[in-house]
């Protein structure tokens, strides 16, 4: 479970594992880029860095439940992304939150 919220509800943490990470570094291919210029040119979505963006994303929350899972947690919370120009046409993208153990809450009627 994954949540960018700080609770789960009907579940409570009984153990705070700490800050987890998922870290890519990506570039545009010359083919992406000339892609993208071009599509730049008629306006709209430009599909070509929609679709490395969303890839980029999806790398990094993987890696990020990947390190929440080694290291015991069964949920994330807190969970955000973070991205940053590293050089022209290479950016970094972070996915981070909290790592906790959490059990559902058993409700007595």
């Amino acid at each position: 479970m994954v949540t960018t919220a700080f609770t789960l509800d009907g579940f409570k943490i009984t153990k705070n594992m700490g800050v987890v990470r998922g870290i890519t570094v990506r570039s545009r291919s010359i083919f992406g880029t000339i892609g993208g210029q071009l599509q730049t040119v008629v306006g709209g979505n430009i599909s070509a860095f929609s679709k490395l963006c969303e890839t980029a994303r999806e790398e990094a929350f993987n890696l990020l439940l990947q390190h929440a899972a080694e290291i015991g947690a069964n949920a994330v919370i807190g969970m955000r992304y973070d991205a940053n120009e590293i050089m022209n046409g290479v950016t970094e993208v972070l996915a981070y939150g909290t790592a906790v153990v959490v059990e559902r809450v058993v409700e007595r009627a």
